[in-house]
């Protein structure tokens, strides 16, 4: 039952980040199953392994809030990896190149793409390796930081994403201060919220990251529709016909946020004494 339940919270996890796609790019690419359910098979994939992972009692509902963060961390990272490093498409057709590129440029050579591929994952796990012995030190007493110092750490993915979208993003659209430290600021406040319901410091630093994700891409596509995504500004809509098939994947969008905010909201109860302890 424990696994089930976070084969079911990983499937949220992988729709909500189909849904949030398909919606911004179905127009300019048209909608594929495939392409669709490769984030839902990610995140099926995801759940119970993370649910494992932390041993997390999956009868609880704030423990499925926390998992739902943290898968969406591993989904989105393991998406991002494939298709900036792995993956081989026609870059003509985006704006911003999706694949590594320097200065606006992508990186021809796939070697060079999976080397620096391989450079990236490792700095991703020598950071969560990194907050797993922090981790251990803070539940044996090692170190006594406040609160509030501790969540730095835990919000480190924001500047990841930071850098990352400014080193592709900038050099075409120019650096923008607001968006810049934007990841970083939400990862920090999701870093709290996550901090209530657990005090894991690696499982809150991977739903600082994925909740970030999760809320951002929602803003940027549900509430600027008229504002193509930045890899395709100035890209003409080849699939109009998307404008209107899209919108029958809304009612599903919106009752999984409803899963995340009743997992929220139930669990909150038992939240109280560790939000007065900040």
């Amino acid at each position: 039952m424990q696994l089930l339940i976070g084969f079911i919270v990983g499937l949220a996890v992988g729709l909500h980040n189909a849904t949030w796609g398909m919606y911004k790019d179905a127009p300019h690419e048209g909608f594929s199953w495939a392409t669709y359910f490769r984030s839902v098979i990610a995140g099926a994939i995801f759940g119970p392994l993370v649910a494992r992972f932390f041993d997390l009692d999956m009868t609880m509902l704030g423990n499925m809030l926390i998992l739902f963060g943290a898968t969406y961390s591993l989904e989105r990272i393991t998406m991002e990896v494939y298709k900036t490093f792995i993956r081989v498409e026609d870059q003509s057709k985006y704006f911003i190149p999706m694949q590594l590129s320097v200065f606006g440029k992508p990186v021809k050579s796939y070697g060079a793409r999976l080397f620096f591929g391989f450079l990236y994952v490792l700095i991703l796990l020598l950071i969560s390796i990194g907050m797993y012995y922090l981790n251990e030190a803070y539940q044996s007493g090692t170190i006594d930081w406040s609160p509030w110092l501790l969540l730095l750490p835990c919000s480190v993915f924001g500047w990841v994403s930071a850098f990352g979208g400014a080193w592709k993003d900038a050099p075409i659209e120019g650096f923008e201060t607001f968006k810049f430290f934007r990841s970083p600021g939400v990862a920090y406040f999701f870093a709290f919220i996550a901090s209530l319901y657990t005090t894991n410091l690696l499982i809150i630093t991977m739903c600082s990251i994925g909740f970030t994700i999760a809320s951002i891409e929602t803003y940027k596509t549900f509430f600027f529709l008229d504002r193509p995504r930045g890899k395709f500004q100035e890209m003409p809509i080849t699939h109009p016909d998307m404008l209107t098939k899209r919108k029958r994947f809304v009612p599903l969008y919106a009752g999984i946020w409803l899963f995340v905010l009743t997992c929220a909201f139930v669990g909150f109860p038992s939240v109280v004494e560790r939000l007065i302890s900040f």
